[in-house]
């Protein structure tokens, strides 16, 4: 069972255990969110801005950005907590796949389960592997990988 409330802020590498799984908070993917990623990013592709386009393509509808979808699944992590303030650097995504399309009106939640840790004393902390999945409010996951994170050590 993951964890989801009460989470305390900020854990420590040595705090992170494989096979540990934290829950987000849910967000809702909205059609500002897509008119903004997609001025941010100048990715104007018809199948995230045009609607009558969009009704002709294989899932009948606009969908939200992978990367707009994949940007917000970070912020949910980051909002559980666990990562505040003892993140050194985020390292790498690896294996990532995008599963399904998240349309306009879905609500997301990301799944970390940590896979695997690995010290490094000379930079004062280590590396967590952590699996991010992340699914809709049907329960189908639309995306996930491995995020390599760099976190801090309690022991200095």
């Amino acid at each position: 069972m993951g964890e989801r409330t009460n989470l305390r802020r900020g854990y420590y590498f040595e705090e992170f255990e494989v096979g540990q799984k934290i829950i987000s908070a849910g967000r809702t993917i909205t059609e500002s969110d897509i008119v903004w990623f997609a001025g941010l990013s100048g990715d104007y592709t018809q199948i995230h801005t045009d609607a009558e386009f969009s009704k002709n393509t294989l899932v009948g509808q606009r969908i939200a950005h992978g990367m707009l979808v994949l940007s917000e699944a970070v912020g949910l992590a980051m909002r559980t907590g666990v990562l505040e303030g003892t993140v050194i650097v985020f390292r790498e995504i690896t294996s990532w796949k995008f599963i399904k399309p998240v349309f306009i009106g879905d609500t997301i939640t990301v799944t970390l389960t940590v896979r695997e840790k690995k010290a490094i004393p000379r930079l004062k902390g280590g590396l967590v592997d952590i699996e991010a999945e992340v699914v809709n409010q049907t329960d189908d996951t639309v995306m996930k990988g491995i995020w390599s994170v760099l976190i801090a050590s309690r022991l200095k």
